[in-house]
């Protein structure tokens, strides 16, 4: 699409490119990423590879690795302790994650009980919640 021949681009060309149109692009260092899906299984993958493209304040991540599945009841123990850890946290408001609370103050530049109440005023979506404190 971009290039001629089955090459492709250069990655510092590439890198250069998106810059330019405004999009950012970062590795991610984690351990572990976990999805759970509407049935309730989950997908998750040990030492990942994650790279976040920023454009214009829109993230969008991209998980490389091997995913393996569980079952929900097997990652209900080891959540159990995670949910004790929480709790006192997540107090009266068990939909928002404080990690999400985190990301819409900094990118909007308020404090984060404002960021809060966009976040629960858009069930917790990211984008939207940003983009009504701009």
């Amino acid at each position: 699409m971009f290039g001629g021949g089955g090459g492709g681009l250069d990655p510092r060309k590439m890198k250069q490119m998106m810059k330019q149109m405004g999009i950012d692009v970062d590795e991610l260092d984690a351990e572990e990423v976990v999805i759970t899906k509407s049935d309730g299984e989950q997908l998750y993958f040990e030492d990942p590879d994650i790279t976040v493209m920023d454009a214009r304040g829109q993230e969008t991540y991209q998980v490389v690795g091997e995913a393996q599945s569980r079952e929900a009841d097997a990652g209900a123990v080891g959540d159990a302790s995670a949910v004790e850890a929480g709790a006192d946290a997540a107090a009266g408001d068990d939909a928002i994650p404080d990690d999400d609370v985190e990301i819409v103050a900094q990118r909007a530049g308020v404090p984060e009980d404002e960021a809060r109440e966009a976040l629960e005023a858009t069930d917790g979506d990211l984008a939207n919640a940003i983009q009504r404190l701009e």
